[in-house]
């Protein structure tokens, strides 16, 4: 397949310089420089902008990756820009796009539009690419102006990977151009194979089942590459859109780069799903993985980040042998858009690419415009001032939102029939944030910028399983939020200002009460302090007291299933579920499917009876509004510090 046009007449504007370009220029007469450059995970994020903040945002967009792209174009003319995957959803803008303006024959998503414009030479299909179903992936791909590849998803299955009538092309060998170091060209082509984890069939079951079917990647890969080097391909780059995981390959397996890597005729390999940057210190520790190096199984390799947080790039040193080219040396890196300072603060180290934001321009545009309307309703005020004091309506549609979300998820597998709890904490109530720093969307209209002020953070959806010894130590772990209470005492600070509100889990599905007279069994750092202490009482599931012996998943988060906060129960080990959406996007989705939502707290949880006892509460001034709405014996108790206004709460 011949280069694009865009990158034609790159190349074209740029044959006079070559004595310019510094990697062409060190190579030998027999030898030449391949720089690849890799973007992945882009998740409709052209502009630099947080549409759920609405307001303009640093650290994403390939508007900004752009700049790194052109600098490498203009320093190296043997380049080639590749995409990895999940282009097509992840933001506001793409569920703009997919359920209100939708595709017609004849339009361009946004994103490909994008792509078109930076002159992309191919892509590969992440496990995003289906949230929308295939007819609205084939739609969008045909505006694509390079090839998009993808070997593990096929229409129907043959006798091998081979015989499958794959959903679009497996591969691509591109025909490139490569200058050597006297300034010669060589024809080169360039082999281009595309995975996606095979879990797609589970995450996007709906749009899926009875329509594709998927290989095991390294499966696939194995019967595919020999087949690309008999049609002529003189290198192999893996486009995988499947994280860096176990080193040993083992079927179905999400996570494959490692052993994928290592299979015999890989050149180089692109990942990404993992949202994380390679070469770097988060996979120091990774067998097969050598960070200084920048290799997978001694494979060059890269991880570009996400939403455009980083440009990966592969420099290969090629040398012609005969009528092959070789690999000689190679240099991976991934280069960021941005800079984190000491004080937290962002720095960004380039400027937008006008051309990039001009193709989306009228798209970014109409999506500001959704963001900023209602896609539901409530029929009941979200706020988050009694959020740690009593159940609550902020948290509740989170634990709601997640609890539909993995019914779902579990059906079909062999977790599906065990009882499922959701766990939620407030974000936003008060403390370090000042008087002001709550969840307050007013009964009415819901528009999806309001999702941000119930979820603050874009983690992504986990569930783990658990036994109800641990959801009972899950719940230990949140009760350490409050002070001790002795029987009788008057007027006692309720919360330890030590306990971050995000730590504060409250688990749905289950009913409970806290005994405030017991001492914590955690302390704010999630370290055991009295294993013999208990303040969770009458802790029931379905009306019967708890059986501490059964089974149960809790929808949670990868921040809490990772280990974030050390609660017991919460670990890789325990994690049967790694869910692809952000539980911001779960919580659209909800709303957009249930068209009025009705957030009432059920009252699960609350304190046990103290009688004669009284405990102090400050939270936000406007919290007097719905004083009426709390399950609590409360009532004003005068000013607290800093702006915060003080209650007073009868146990």
């Amino acid at each position: 397949m011949s280069l694009t046009l865009n990158r034609r007449r790159f190349l074209a504007s740029t044959a006079g310089l070559i004595a310019l370009h510094p990697f062409s220029a060190n190579a030998a007469t027999n030898q030449a420089h391949l720089r690849i450059m890799e973007t992945t995970d882009l998740h409709v994020h052209v502009f630099p902008y947080d549409y759920y903040a609405d307001k303009p945002r640093d650290t994403v967009g390939l508007a900004r990756t752009a700049s790194l792209i052109n600098a490498v174009r203009a320093e190296a003319s043997n380049a080639l820009l590749i995409d990895n995957g999940d282009f097509l959803q992840g933001n506001p803008m793409g569920d703009y796009i997919a359920y209100e303006r939708g595709m017609k024959e004849g339009d361009t998503h946004p994103v490909i539009e994008a792509m078109n414009a930076l002159g992309f030479d191919a892509s590969t299909l992440g496990n995003h690419e289906f949230n929308y179903g295939i007819d609205f992936l084939m739609k969008a791909l045909a505006g694509a102006n390079f090839p998009v590849v993808n070997a593990n998803i096929a229409l129907e299955l043959g006798s091998d990977p081979t015989k499958d009538k794959t959903l679009i092309p497996p591969y691509v060998i591109l025909d490139h151009s490569v200058t050597d170091g006297a300034g010669a060209a060589h024809d080169i082509k360039v082999g281009l194979i595309g995975f996606t984890p095979p879990q797609v069939m589970n995450w996007d079951r709906r749009h899926l089942e009875g329509n594709v079917q998927a290989r095991d990647i390294i499966e696939t890969a194995k019967a595919y590459i020999p087949q690309m080097k008999e049609q002529g391909a003189d290198i192999i780059v893996v486009l995988s859109h499947s994280g860096i995981g176990a080193a040993d390959a083992s079927d179905g397996m999400e996570n494959a780069a490692v052993p994928l890597a290592g299979l015999e005729g890989v050149d180089a390999i692109l990942t990404g799903h993992s949202h994380l940057v390679f070469p770097s210190p988060d996979y120091a520790d990774f067998a097969g993985a050598d960070v200084d190096a920048g290799t997978l199984m001694g494979t060059p390799a890269t991880m570009g980040g996400f939403w455009g947080s980083h440009m990966g790039l592969i420099d290969l040193l090629l040398e012609k042998d005969g009528n092959a080219w070789r690999v000689v040396s190679a240099v991976s890196e991934a280069r960021p858009i941005s800079k984190r300072n000491e004080d937290r603060s962002v720095t960004a180290l380039v400027e937008s690419d006008p051309a990039v934001l001009a193709a989306a321009q009228t798209e970014h545009d109409e999506t500001l415009a959704y963001v900023r309307r209602a896609v539901g309703k409530t029929d009941a005020p979200l706020h988050s001032y009694f959020a740690l004091v009593a159940d609550d309506p902020s948290v509740q549609i989170v634990s709601i939102a997640q609890l539909w979300y993995i019914e779902e998820m579990m059906k079909g597998t062999e977790h599906e029939g065990l009882p499922i709890l959701s766990a939620a904490a407030p974000f936003k109530a008060g403390g370090r944030g000042g008087p002001e720093y709550f969840t307050d969307v007013p009964k009415g209209d819901v528009a999806i910028k309001n999702v941000s002020d119930l979820y603050l953070y874009p983690n992504t959806v986990r569930a783990v399983r658990v036994t109800g010894q641990q959801v009972k130590d899950w719940l230990e772990r949140s009760a350490g939020m409050f002070n001790q209470v002795e029987p009788g005492a008057q007027d006692v600070v309720l919360l330890n200002p030590e306990f971050p509100s995000y730590n504060f889990d409250v688990i749905d599905g289950v009913s409970y009460q806290m005994d405030l007279s017991q001492p914590s069994k955690y302390d704010p750092k999630g370290e055991l302090l009295d294993e013999n202490a208990s303040r969770i009482v009458n802790l029931t599931y379905s009306g019967a007291p708890l059986d501490l012996g059964a089974e149960f998943i809790i929808a949670t988060n990868n921040y809490r299933a990772g280990g974030g906060g050390n609660f017991p129960g919460a670990t890789s080990e325990t994690t049967v579920f790694e869910g692809p959406d952000t539980n911001r996007d779960i919580i659209v989705r909800y709303i957009v499917e249930k068209g009025t939502i009705s957030p009432r707290a059920d009252s699960n949880w609350s304190f046990a009876p103290m009688e004669g006892s009284t405990v102090l509460f400050d939270t936000g001034p406007a919290a007097t509004a719905y004083l009426d709405q709390v399950d609590v014996n409360i009532e004003p108790a005068g000013d607290g510090p800093d702006g915060f206004a003080r209650f007073r709460i009868s146990l």
